[in-house]
């Protein structure tokens, strides 16, 4: 089965919710997995709008990136500069792929205010995580 390795600064918000997608809209296809570059902990706000949209990510925990997956992935998608920029060498058989999306986790104001924020990036998520099937 093919890999594919969601990675963000924290592994907690964007890559923790490009897994969620996955492992739902991609799972017969690709072993999905997600990593960061740092561990911040899984993002509650990130919790709360994927189980808007049905995805429990609740049991997701934030990892820093694993060698011998990334080594072994078929294709590393980094969605946030930092990622990219502090991403291993990617590894000769892997495609990668960059979707520069805005870091919820910075969202400011009332808890509707940030919701708000996290669905927007959420829905951009689950569009180009689908686009991969």
């Amino acid at each position: 089965m093919k890999k594919i390795y969601f990675l963000c600064t924290g592994n907690s918000c964007r890559s923790q919710m490009a897994e969620g997608y996955a492992n739902v809209l991609l799972k017969r296809q690709y072993e999905c997995r997600s990593a960061g570059v740092e561990t911040h902990g899984l993002n509650s706000y990130a919790v709360e709008a994927m189980a808007e949209d049905g995805i429990d990510i609740s049991q997701q925990k934030s990892t820093l990136i694993d060698p011998d997956y990334f080594n072994s992935a078929d294709l590393i998608v980094t969605l946030c500069g930092d990622a990219r920029d502090r991403c291993p060498v990617i590894p000769p058989q892997a495609q990668s792929i960059h979707w520069p999306l805005p870091d919820p986790a910075k969202a400011t104001g009332t808890h509707e205010q940030k919701m708000t924020v996290f669905r927007q990036v959420r829905d951009e998520i689950k569009k180009l995580v689908a686009g991969l099937a």
